[in-house]
C-alpha cells in the first residue's frame, strides 16, 4: 500500500509496526515517526483507522471474556521456552560455540498446540 509520494518513513514499514504503534508498544519517537506518516499518507491513515476500529469493535464484543487457565499457561511455557533458548544461544555464542540463533531455540510447535 502506498501513495505513491515519497516519504521520510515508507508504507511498508509503516504496516509493519501498525500493531505496535495501536498497542502503545512502540517508543516515542517512533510513534512520532508513523503520526507525521499519516499526516502524509491518506492510504497508510485509512488503513490504521480500519484497525483501530477492528480493534475497539474486539475489545467491545470479547473484552470480558476471561483468559482460558490452559491457554495462558501453554502461553507462559512457551515463552519461557523460547527465552531459555535465547540464554542458551547467548551462552554459546559467549563461548564461541555454534548455538542456535536468538530465538530460535525452541521448535515452534507449543503455540500450535
Amino acid at each position: 500500500m502506498s501513495c505513491g509520494d515519497p516519504h521520510d518513513t515508507e508504507c511498508g514499514e509503516v504496516l509493519d509496526h501498525l500493531y505496535e504503534f495501536l498497542d502503545n508498544e512502540m517508543a516515542e519517537g517512533d510513534c512520532a515517526k508513523l503520526r507525521v506518516h499519516f499526516e502524509e499518507c491518506s492510504p497508510c491513515l485509512e488503513k490504521y483507522g480500519l484497525e483501530q476500529a477492528i480493534k475497539a469493535l474486539i475489545k467491545r464484543s470479547c473484552g470480558c471474556d476471561d483468559t482460558p487457565v490452559d491457554l495462558r499457561t501453554k502461553v507462559l511455557a512457551r515463552i519461557d521456552s523460547i527465552r531459555a533458548g535465547q540464554r542458551a544461544a547467548a551462552a554459546a555464542a559467549a563461548q564461541g560455540g555454534d548455538g542456535p540463533a536468538p530465538g530460535h531455540g525452541a521448535p515452534a510447535t507449543a503455540a500450535a498446540e
